[in-house]
């Protein structure tokens, strides 16, 4: 069930269980540019920058365990501030339970709060239910980027898509 998990906005204290949830997902070596997590030291800054930045980004705690998360990065140029790049994911226990839309919802509420015009996102072509959930809650394909993908030297395409708030 879904009903107990938690999501919240990412805390300093999530670190350790944001990296090992990252790093599950990572090792599956089929849904992430990541094929392991960084070391704790990287992820720390990357989530206290996010934190100093306002970047959305939540977690989904189930009795104090990291079990997904989402985010959204903010352009660094002046001229891209007003758009942000999600990222997210959920360790396999924990998938097809409504949890990615829950997750994805927050972030993306947040990221409105925030003031982003358009978020994007690129996903696996071959992650059919992960494309799926995007549709769901109004991302559209805006391109497909051939052969961006390398991993165990198998090329895939990447799915680009967006949203933008009106």
């Amino acid at each position: 069930m879904t009903s107990d998990i938690i999501i919240e906005p990412i805390e300093e204290k999530h670190v350790e269980g944001f990296r090992k949830a990252l790093d599950i997902v990572a090792r599956e070596r089929k849904y992430l540019v990541f094929l392991e997590a960084p070391p704790v030291e990287v992820m720390l800054s990357f989530v206290r920058d996010n934190i100093a930045s306002g970047h959305p980004h939540m977690v989904a705690v189930d009795d104090g365990k990291v079990v997904g998360w989402c985010d959204i990065r903010r352009g660094a140029r002046d001229a891209q501030a007003h758009c942000g790049v999600l990222g997210m994911g959920i360790i396999p226990d924990y998938r097809d339970r409504g949890l990615g839309r829950k997750l994805i919802l927050a972030t993306i509420e947040a990221a409105r709060v925030a003031g982003m015009h358009r978020v994007e996102l690129h996903a696996h072509a071959d992650n059919l239910r992960a494309i799926a959930l995007y549709e769901k809650v109004g991302f559209r394909h805006e391109g497909l980027a051939r052969d961006a993908i390398r991993i165990d030297g198998r090329y895939m395409d990447s799915v680009l898509m967006a949203m933008i708030f009106e």
